[in-house]
Parts: C-alpha cells; sequence; structure tokens
C-alpha cells in the first residue's frame, strides 16, 4: 500500500497544469516564455491573473491531495511523505518531460494537510521576503528556511533533515534565478518590463 500511495502521489504531482492551460486555453506552451517555467509565478508573468490563479489552486491541491492520500487510506505513512513525493512529481513531471515547476505551490498543499502551523511559517516568511526584497526566489528560498527552522525549534517534529534536504533541492530548483540575480538579470516583481511578456486571448 505505501509503494501505491508514493506512486499515486507522484502521478497527481505530474500533472501539468500551467502547461495544460497554456496549451489547451492560450495555444501556446508557457516553457517558451518568460522565465521558462510552468509554474504559478510565469503563469501570472505570461497568461495572466486569472490562469496564474487557476494554476496556484490546482498546483496546491495536488500537493493536498496526496499529502491526504494516507489519511484516506488510514494508512500509517506519515502525509508529509506522500506530498513531498508529489512536490517530486511537479517539479519532474512524467506527463510533462519531466519538466515542471519550482515546488512552492504544491509544498504549500502538503504542509496545509501535514501541518498547519508549518504551512503558516514558511508561507508568512515568502510573502515577507517577497515584500522586503521585490523578487520572487527569495521567498521562495525563505520557504525551505522558515521549515528548517521551525522543526528545530519545536518540540516533537523531526524533520530536520528532510528540509535540510529539501532547501538545497530549492536552491538547485531555483539555480538560474541564482545565477540572474548575480548578473543583474532577475527582474523584480515591480519591474514594469514584465508585461512585455504578457499572452493575450485572441478576440
Amino acid at each position: 500500500m505505501t509503494a501505491m500511495i508514493l506512486l499515486a502521489s507522484y502521478l497527481i504531482g505530474s500533472f501539468p497544469t500551467a502547461l495544460l492551460i497554456s496549451k489547451i486555453i492560450f495555444k501556446t506552451d508557457i516553457r517558451n516564455h518568460g522565465s521558462y517555467n510552468p509554474g504559478a509565478t510565469n503563469t501570472l508573468r505570461v497568461l495572466g491573473k486569472r490562469a496564474a490563479v487557476a494554476v496556484l489552486i490546482i498546483d496546491i491541491g495536488k500537493g493536498a491531495l496526496a499529502a491526504a492520500l494516507p489519511l484516506i487510506f488510514y494508512h500509517d505513512l506519515d502525509p508529509l511523505y506522500a506530498g513531498l513525493v508529489a512536490v517530486l512529481g511537479h517539479c519532474f513531471p512524467i506527463f510533462a518531460g519531466f519538466k515542471g515547476g519550482k515546488a512552492i505551490a504544491t509544498t504549500a498543499g502538503a504542509l496545509l494537510i501535514t501541518n498547519i502551523w508549518m504551512f503558516l511559517a514558511a508561507y508568512l516568511s515568502f510573502v515577507l521576503i517577497i515584500y522586503l526584497s521585490k523578487y520572487v526566489f527569495f521567498g521562495s528560498l525563505s520557504v525551505g528556511i522558515a521549515l528548517i527552522i521551525y522543526t528545530v525549534f519545536e518540540p516533537g517534529i523531526k524533520y530536520e533533515l528532510i528540509f535540510i534536504l529539501f532547501f538545497v533541492f530549492l536552491i538547485y530548483l531555483h539555480r538560474s534565478n541564482l545565477k540572474n540575480y548575480q548578473n543583474k538579470k532577475e527582474p523584480k516583481i515591480t519591474d514594469k518590463t514584465l508585461v512585455n511578456d504578457r499572452i493575450k486571448l485572441d478576440p
């Protein structure tokens, strides 16, 4: 049963939300525009707010559904593990050539089911760091740091190694953003030139 739940979690995570919305509704491939990433942030940049909200909700739902599978089937597998497997599916989706998003929305869904306080710690940090720095990828990296800090200081939670590895994983996923930032090419959320990447529906 454990293997079946983990496989189902990966397949749930592999659902390529942004890619499908871009192809079905906008008749394009989001991986060819903006930051080339099929996630909620690039969806906002390229396809607009409505598409981004849809991608965000579905991607959060992927993580939540996967994390809930052990509870649904009354299995003793830690919901966090199932949720993180869905995150792997989101980042390396079998249905999209293993080229997926950058983990943040699907991780949020997994944490919502696993531990609401971990979710709040991580995503309050996410919002605060983006507000202060104006860079989304800094907010994304702060999620990993916040989870490490939370699990170190919260008695009874033993996820330190998992979240350290998760933070390293986030650095890997955001390596292009780090390189762009180093080369002064990473756009801030306030960058007005981002509107040039927007694709509009045909009338």
